[in-house]
């Protein structure tokens, strides 16, 4: 289904050296941010108290989550679990303050707005435990990574592999970035956030390839970078469609979902973003760096058309 069809190619790679000049600096500045500001962890990779409470009617989350907030606690996390009446509620360390005395301040705050809150259960969550999630978050991150050059080396050709895999991360980095600029709270969800945003990414490269792949095989007159621009321009139609339809659907997390997937979406707002750019002018200008040529994508040569050969012009 295309809602559009662009008749003449876009000049794309004619722009590609500015705008990966400008990517560059985007991606140096994620990482200058990273190193110096670090991300923001949550409670699930610093340690810090769960708590769980009980309310005899309905919970109200926004107010519950206003009434830890005034105690001086910022990026809470507080939500329903098993039914709407039961809340758990994480709270990050604080220094000189044990866990016991943690959640009796926070009892006693709750029970000011509502006297039948009763406390289910309170524990301590380590930081061994959050060293774990930090360990077991970069291991995935490194297989997701491995898995997308080999499954594009195999696909395509090893230089889509490097320009695919370079791509990805370099939407990875400014997600991580953008974190550690406005230090907005790290947690398991925009780690899984970012590791959507890489599958997300890379479906985007795969069919620009698989596009330029099949303009190698159909114009065979075309230079390299007028391939790239072809398969491009004819992908834009499914790109609006695809993209948009994603968006709305994150959008409506990120104004409807409540806290609890706040960043989530925002994780994945910038990931789909950098994605449409980096599969464009980062992944398509990497291959065409790396010297991609009709030879490494379509392996079956033509015959020379001779008038005595009767297979003259067929594929072998």
């Amino acid at each position: 289904m295309e809602f559009f069809r662009i008749k003449k190619d876009i000049p794309f790679m004619k722009y590609a050296l500015v705008l990966n000049a400008v990517s560059f600096i985007t991606f140096a500045l994620a990482v200058f941010f990273l190193v110096t500001r670090g991300l923001h962890l949550s409670v699930e990779f610093t340690g810090g108290t769960v708590m769980e409470v009980a309310y005899t009617q309905t919970a109200d989350i926004g107010k519950v989550r206003d009434t830890v907030a005034s105690l001086g606690y910022k990026d809470v996390v507080v939500q329903n679990f098993g039914t709407s009446r039961d809340v758990m509620i994480r709270l990050p360390v604080q220094k000189g303050v044990t866990s016991a005395q943690q959640s009796e301040q926070v009892l006693a705050a709750l029970k000011t707005q509502s006297e039948g809150v009763q406390l289910r259960r309170t524990e301590f969550v380590g930081p061994q435990v959050g060293e774990e999630l930090v360990k077991g978050g970069l291991m995935a991150l490194g297989m997701v990574v491995l898995g997308i050059v080999i499954y594009l080396a195999f696909r395509f050709e090893w230089k889509f592999g490097v320009a695919g895999v370079i791509a990805n991360l370099h939407d990875v980095v400014i997600i991580l970035g953008f974190f550690a600029f406005f230090q907005w709270e790290f947690s398991l969800s925009v780690l899984a956030g970012v590791l959507a945003v890489l599958g997300y990414s890379v479906n985007e490269s795969v069919v620009i390839f698989d596009r330029i792949r099949e303009t190698f095989r159909k114009f065979r007159k075309l230079t390299t970078h007028e391939v790239i621009d072809h398969g491009i321009t004819s992908t834009i139609s499914r790109t609006v469609i695809t993209h948009a339809s994603t968006e709305a659907m994150v959008l409506s997390m990120f104004f409807f979902g409540g806290p609890s997937l706040h960043y989530f979406a925002l994780a994945l707002t910038i990931g789909i973003l950098f994605g449409i750019y980096s599969s464009v002018f980062v992944a398509a200008a990497i291959a065409m760096w790396l010297g991609v040529k009709r030879e490494d994508l379509v392996r079956h040569q033509r015959k020379e058309d001779d008038p005595n050969d009767p297979n003259a012009g067929a594929v072998v």
